[in-house]
């Protein structure tokens, strides 16, 4: 700005523009290398009407998670770290809270990504990491959840035949430390992986038509076994699956179709004297239609239908196992609550979502609970009959949450509940606590920077 009106004084006052200085055009900033973000999230939790056996009937939890990540640019190299802080006070003694909630000062993320084609295309990425792939529900990152997942190994991702190919081979980290005393304690462990625990696999996604609609295609290997450290079920499986997926958009129909199925080996417990390995046949799917309807609110309606395979006894094995996935955006929040997830399930459900502003948005869904096989347990709700006289309805779950941006730049308030609805099999399953229908309730303020 100083240059042009100084120009300006030399053509009506050439005098004055004579014993100016001469001042050139500010050089533009050179871009710093290094780069620091993190978040604070507090969220307060509370439950009443337990699902689990042998837990509080009623537990009120403060939450709380600081992360602080730090990367550095070398050019073809870049480097990155994450801290993870995950801690709850107010736990009842005989709470569920456990390593899924509280990780006490924890280097998730140590990593070096290299560019291995020069224009950032394709990628290797080296270390201590967190993944994100495809729908999330095999393998996520976490986020609701007060602590995630986290792998040691290798990552690439690269163009490949018109889409995007991701591969990986890495060790899954066992959170520590997973004693009560250490948990409640807020123990600072170095988190451990280990041969002993292997997760590799790739998914391919790629366009399809006019680019709205994308096709994957992905497999996933797991290898267990035991350690002197952990007792395991020493899983050996296979998942493959495809996901076709049509994202919404205002005035159109939007859907979702994903199957997998799941093969290999495993044992019925982690027992010490469970040493039978049982031949795996599960598998799950989920399918979505919806419709975002042109209106201010830009309201969404979907109707969605999730099943996932149970274990019915005998020589085989067919409960489906998740692996590292996220349950939250389909099943209700987790933290105290979390009985749903996708094992032993036939789900039908609707679901409402709106967003009057772009600061706001706000969604309800219900859902019906019924067991694919009637004498295995709901999800993680530790509640089985093994005659299978209960049947197979596990009731009705309804859920609300509504989010708000403070400011536009990082922070916002988010607020949500939860009522179970027990039907027969959650309570009159053998075992099965008589508290009632579950109710949970939440509310979180984060602020990022």
């Amino acid at each position: 700005m100083i240059a042009p009106l100084l120009a300006v004084l030399a053509i009506s006052h050439p005098a004055a523009a004579q014993s100016a200085p001469v001042i050139a055009p500010e050089a533009p900033a050179t871009p710093s290398r290094w780069t620091v973000s993190g978040s604070l999230r507090v969220r307060a939790e509370t439950l009443a009407g337990q699902f689990r056996p042998r837990f509080a009937e009623h537990d009120d939890v403060l939450f709380t998670r600081a992360t602080l990540a730090v990367g550095y640019d070398a050019g073809r190299v870049r480097f990155g770290t994450e801290l993870y802080d995950s801690r709850a006070f107010g736990q009842d003694p005989l709470s569920s809270v456990g390593t899924s909630e509280v990780n006490g000062l924890e280097l998730v993320q140590a990593f070096a990504d290299i560019d291995l084609g020069g224009d950032g295309d394709s990628v290797l990425r080296l270390g201590r990491m967190t993944m994100d792939v495809g729908s999330k529900r095999l393998v996520s990152r976490q986020n609701f959840r007060n602590t995630t997942n986290a792998y040691t190994g290798a990552r690439l991702q690269t163009p490949l035949g018109g889409g995007n190919l991701t591969a990986f081979w890495v060790m899954p980290q066992y959170r520590l430390p997973d004693d009560r005393a250490g948990v409640e304690g807020h123990a600072v462990e170095w988190d451990r992986e280990s041969t002993d625990l292997q997760f590799f696999g790739a998914s391919w996604v790629g366009s399809l038509d006019d680019r709205a609609t994308t096709l994957e295609i992905y497999g996933y290997g797991l290898n267990e076994q035991d350690d002197p450290a952990l007792q395991t079920r020493d899983r050996r499986l296979f998942t493959p699956g495809f996901r076709l997926r049509r994202g919404p958009g205002t005035g159109r129909v939007d859907f979702e179709l994903e199957a997998a199925g799941q093969v290999g080996t495993a044992r019925r417990t982690a027992a010490v004297a469970d040493t039978r390995d049982l031949d795996v046949g599960a598998w799950f799917m989920h399918a979505e239609v919806g419709r975002t309807f042109d209106r201010v609110w830009k309201p969404r309606l979907a109707v969605q239908y999730d099943h996932a395979s149970g274990d019915e006894g005998g020589d085989h094995y067919a409960r489906f196992d998740p692996l590292f996935g996220a349950r939250r955006f389909e099943f209700g929040p987790a933290g105290l609550y979390g009985p749903v997830s996708r094992q032993n399930l036939r789900s039908p459900g609707v679901r409402v979502e709106v967003r009057p502003s772009p600061r706001f948005e706000a969604m309800a869904m219900y859902r019906g609970l019924w067991l694919d096989s009637p004498t295995d347990a709901l999800g993680l709700t530790l509640v089985a009959d093994p005659s299978g006289r209960s049947g197979r309805f596990a009731g009705q779950q309804i859920e609300a949450r509504a989010r708000y941006a403070l400011r536009p730049d990082g922070a916002w308030l988010e607020v949500g509940a939860a009522r179970l609805f027990k039907g027969r099999v959650l309570t009159d399953a053998p075992g099965a606590p008589d508290t009632g229908d579950t109710v949970y309730g939440y509310a979180d303020v984060t602020v990022a920077f």
